[in-house]
């Protein structure tokens, strides 16, 4: 399976280690991730505006430099840009012909844009995984932690139920995890506030790392960056927080984790 692939700012610098984990994990299960030459920040924030063009220029350069084909990210946040991205492009002439023009580029919103959790229910197939995994996380009660970016709006991202979403929960259980079901696994973590109005932040976070230890998690997982930062340093340290590529990585045998109780 080949995929193109965008890694995005963070997973290039300040969370390496989840890029690390994706990527020895993928090439276990024959999947081809090819980088993007050259590529740029996709913007991080998708735009609440319909006139700011120029903030759709970042990640609709990204969507035509992948030239039509299947288009992963690691990364919820980027994922949601680019998704977006798209389709505004498809629905919108008027934007499409400004946007393409400005860049230069022939592109009117072909090609998938996935997150590498659909890749692996939807192409690979969490049974298909589960034969793969050869240091099962048996023991193990996880809590899976969603947030906003993945899910909503739905209608856009058509990434799974908005309110009851079961694609972690699916690979935890690949991967021989017991899951601990949460009451907040698709509140928002607090995203930006954790820099504005950290108090605010800190309140929300706390609520959702608290809430999954009472529900007798020893652990969550998340599948974005600025979650993971939030729960696990502004709403910690009740809980260890990982990125679902790590414990990926570590049920197939291809990297080391580190451990479950840390200080």
């Amino acid at each position: 399976m080949h995929y193109r692939y965008f890694p995005g700012c963070t997973l290039k610098t300040q969370a390496k280690e989840m890029e690390d984990t994706a990527l020895a994990a993928a090439s276990a299960l024959g999947i081809e991730l090819q980088e993007l030459p050259e590529w740029q920040c996709c913007g991080a924030v998708f735009p609440l505006s319909d006139d700011e063009l120029i903030t759709l220029l970042s990640p609709v350069r990204t969507l035509a430099a992948a030239g039509g084909e299947p288009l992963v990210s690691l990364c919820a946040a980027c994922h949601h840009v680019l998704k977006r991205a798209q389709e505004v492009i498809k629905r919108n002439p008027d934007t499409r012909e400004k946007v393409t023009d400005f860049l230069e580029v022939d592109y009117a919103g072909e090609g998938r844009v996935l997150h590498f959790l659909e890749v692996l229910r939807d192409d690979l197939g969490f049974d298909r995984l589960k034969e793969q995994v050869s240091h099962p996380l048996a023991g193990r009660k996880i809590a899976a932690y969603y947030g906003c970016l993945l899910l909503r709006p739905a209608k856009e991202m058509q990434f799974d139920d908005p309110e009851n979403p079961t694609i972690m929960e699916d690979l935890l259980r690949s991967l021989g995890a017991e899951v601990v079901s949460t009451a907040y696994r698709t509140e928002c973590c607090g995203a930006y506030l954790s820099v504005t109005e950290e108090k605010v932040a800190t309140a929300t976070a706390e609520k959702i790392v608290h809430s999954a230890r009472r529900a007798g998690a020893e652990a969550l997982i998340t599948a974005c960056p600025l979650c993971r930062y939030n729960l696990e340093n502004i709403g910690g340290p009740a809980l260890p927080v990982y990125y679902f590529s790590e414990l990926l990585a570590e049920a197939l045998g291809v990297a080391a984790l580190k451990e479950v109780a840390r200080g």
